[in-house]
């Protein structure tokens, strides 16, 4: 059985009514698009063009597939801190999408925990699809449901208006960090 990095049904149980923004034509975490599938990681991704697609975001260096399974055996044993979400196409069996949330555990707000949303990538080939957008909201609402009190995320100057568009609003001072609180 291929591993994944946390239950299927954590995203199954998103509730994407409260979105900001709406799809057109209409897409969800259920049906993202013909012959498209949102899941988390799986440790298999390693030959699925995780890192390929990764490489359109930044540089990934050299990862050997030891490492990689490493890495994700770290991520899952964290106790729900790690949410990599991927979109794959079914008939290549290849990772075109993918987006990582990091659950922070803080002592303010009465030991409250803050949503991180980074890696945000879409492979060139599909973008326009509006995938980002759903890898966004599923990630912003994820954090939500997990109680967070707010999810946060940094990005290049000419993508601050697609992220205001999803909800996100700049912090004073700091043009890049984004943010939407939930209380």
């Amino acid at each position: 059985m291929d591993s994944v990095l946390f239950d299927p049904k954590i995203l199954e149980n998103i509730d994407f009514q409260p979105a900001e923004c709406h799809y057109n034509p209409p897409i969800n975490a259920i049906n993202p698009g013909e012959d498209l599938v949102l899941r988390p990681l799986r440790i298999s991704d390693y030959d699925n063009g995780f890192l390929e697609n990764l490489e359109q975001l930044t540089d990934v260096g050299k990862v050997s597939k030891e490492m990689f399974e490493d890495s994700f055996k770290r991520m899952k044993s964290s106790d729900g801190l790690y949410y990599v979400i991927v979109i794959e196409n079914l008939v290549s069996e290849r990772v075109i999408a993918s987006a990582t949330l990091l659950i922070e555990q803080k002592f303010i707000h009465a030991c409250g925990l803050r949503g991180r949303i980074e890696d945000v990538v879409v492979n060139s080939s599909y973008r326009g699809r509006q995938l980002g957008k759903l890898l966004i909201d599923a990630l912003a609402l994820l954090s939500k449901q997990l109680g967070c009190y707010k999810v946060t995320l940094d990005c290049r100057d000419e993508k601050r208006g697609f992220y205001e568009s999803l909800g996100f609003k700049k912090e004073d001072g700091n043009s890049n960090f984004m943010q939407i609180r939930f209380h």
